[in-house]
């Protein structure tokens, strides 16, 4: 009887034992292998995704623009059709400043980021040269 006990004894301890091992969280644990540097790193997207991105922000301006546009001249002519001529003039103003609004909007954020994009490719080029490793240095030297 005692040798029961014992054995359901051992096995809730081990039990315990594991479960309280599976509750230990790991998320905020790295292996050492797996550590990178903050020289590998990147901070944000490269210049080359900036700069693609400005040109879809260029892109979606000019279609909203559009879209603008023809709602705009549509509600012209749908207004000159019945005969109302200021209607007419004000659907079609409201058309053009939402053309140029957008156009505008996404033009000026689109070349901001062209710009961020083409000032990340000087910033590589006038960057740090790599340091040469002892081995070159040594082979160089006389």
């Amino acid at each position: 009887m005692k040798s029961t006990f014992r054995m359901i004894y051992f096995f809730v301890f081990t039990l315990t034992l594991g479960v309280y091992g599976w509750a230990q969280s790991s998320t905020d644990k790295e292996p050492a292998d797996s550590q990178k540097t903050t020289e590998h790193e990147k901070t944000g997207p490269g210049p080359a995704k900036e700069m693609g991105k400005g040109g879809e922000d260029i892109g979606k301006g000019v279609a909203k623009g559009t879209g603008d546009l023809v709602k705009g001249t549509a509600g012209g002519v749908g207004n000159l059709a019945r005969g109302n001529v200021s209607g007419a003039g004000t659907s079609f103003g409201k058309g053009v400043g939402g053309l140029g609004k957008n156009v505008t909007v996404g033009t000026g954020k689109g070349i901001g980021k062209i710009g961020k994009g083409m000032g990340g490719e000087f910033k590589k080029l006038g960057g740090k040269p790599k340091q040469k490793s002892k081995q070159d240095q040594e082979q160089t030297q006389p």
